[in-house]
């Protein structure tokens, strides 16, 4: 069992930066690949960013990449999402997830066994 805890979400300007930070628990906590998704309002929920178990992989949906990153700490069974340059279409709440099966099935929701709670990131124009 993992449980996953987000935190940093709050309201930045336009351009502005905030750093998301997911604490998990359990031991095997470098066996999960993490994700990072977001559901801004009246939308689905969406991919932003995943990152393999050991850290050496990322990956990044289009609308995020060169803006945001993806980093782990599995020392501390830390997951974080720097984010620059944030737009108002970046306003979401952002839910960190871990899944089992494997770097190949990083994009797919339906994949990840565990998700935290979410934190509201609000950028305005």
């Amino acid at each position: 069992q993992v449980q996953l805890v987000e935190s940093g979400g709050g309201l930045v300007q336009a351009g502005g930066s905030l750093r998301l930070s997911c604490a998990a628990s359990g031991r095997t906590f470098g066996m999960y690949t993490m994700g990072w998704f977001r559901q801004g309002p009246g939308k689905e929920r969406e991919f932003v960013a995943a990152i393999s178990g050991s850290g050496v992989s990322t990956d990044y949906d289009d609308s995020v990449k060169g803006r945001f990153t993806i980093s782990r700490d599995n020392a501390k069974n830390m997951v974080y999402l720097q984010m620059i340059s944030l737009k108002p279409e970046d306003t979401a709440v952002y839910y960190c997830a871990a899944q089992r099966v494997g770097w190949s099935t990083r994009r797919y929701i339906n994949d990840y066994d565990y998700w935290g709670r979410g934190t509201q990131v609000t950028v305005s124009s």
